[in-house]
């Protein structure tokens, strides 16, 4: 079903995106692992050709620090040079609630990482997904964007911090901004669409304490009521395989189904405003 095509995965080496990437090479896809930590991503590699056998598609690993606008850049001008086409990108790497610190760049990291970075990232790919059209774009989200305000006047929490609050407002940003690239999109044949996940079993929790004493017990609570990475990428794997889906354009979707969001996800004039503002702060000039 994917085979001959070729399909980006930022984050790729863990969690939901190393789900993704092992169940777009069952179906034949050419992956290419976006990834910070080299190393690790070469082990995650060896795990994943393992576990998917000799008839899977091709396997490619490629450094990319969405905390780095140049690594960014770098990355961009690597593909546009060696790849002809690119079939689906799946802005999937997130950071979840870290302490407070800042990118390479000055960013707040939970909104340079999970907005900012995939913001330009896009933009630099979008032509190369417009001459691959019919293309995705496939943007992962998280319920927890209830919980996030677009306050254009302390994007980068430099006035408070609060790390569950500056979570949900990278991710309520990750809507906005499927909502205004399916809108900018619209008739090119590159179609974007968003999910949230549910809560999974990954290390997106490491910076969340635990006591030692209620370990075992969060062991087993998060087995019964967390999906496990393979549940959680169901939805991604949907999004950029299915072909019902090949019309649908700027929605956002949860156990493989349309889900209909709160209204400040989808408000269009905050959408162009954020993006205006994105464009500013990575540097892009039209």
């Amino acid at each position: 079903i994917m085979r001959g095509k070729t399909i980006i995965v930022t984050g790729a080496n863990s969690g939901i995106g190393k789900a993704t990437t092992v169940e777009l090479l069952r179906r034949g896809g050419r992956v290419i692992m976006a990834c910070r930590d080299m190393k690790r991503t070469e082990e995650a590699a060896q795990e994943i050709r393992l576990e998917t056998g000799p008839d899977s598609g091709e396997l490619l690993i490629k450094c990319l620090d969405l905390a780095s606008l140049k690594s960014v850049h770098s990355f961009c001008e690597d593909i546009i040079k060696e790849e002809p086409r690119i079939d689906v990108l799946i802005n999937n790497a997130g950071i979840y609630q870290c302490p407070y610190t800042r990118t390479e760049d000055g960013f707040e990291m939970q909104f340079g990482v999970n907005h900012l970075g995939h913001f330009l990232l896009t933009h630099l790919l979008l032509d190369l997904l417009k001459r691959s059209a019919p293309s995705r774009v496939v943007v992962v989200s998280s319920k927890l964007y209830k919980y996030g305000e677009i306050d254009f006047d302390d994007l980068d929490s430099e006035r408070r911090y609060d790390k569950a609050f500056a979570y949900g407002r990278s991710k309520l940003a990750n809507l906005l901004f499927t909502c205004e690239l399916a809108r900018r999109l619209e008739g090119t044949g590159v179609a974007v669409n968003a999910l949230t996940p549910g809560i999974v079993r990954t290390n997106l929790g490491r910076h969340v304490n635990i006591p030692l004493l209620a370990k075992p017990l969060w062991e087993l609570a998060s087995r019964a009521f967390f999906k496990s990475p393979e549940e959680g990428a169901q939805t991604s794997v949907y999004l950029a395989c299915s072909p019902d889906v090949e019309e649908v354009q700027g929605k956002c979707f949860a156990d493989c189904q349309e889900q209909k969001l709160l209204p400040k996800a989808t408000d269009q004039e905050v959408a162009r405003k954020l993006w205006d503002i994105s464009e500013v702060m990575v540097g892009i000039t039209m």
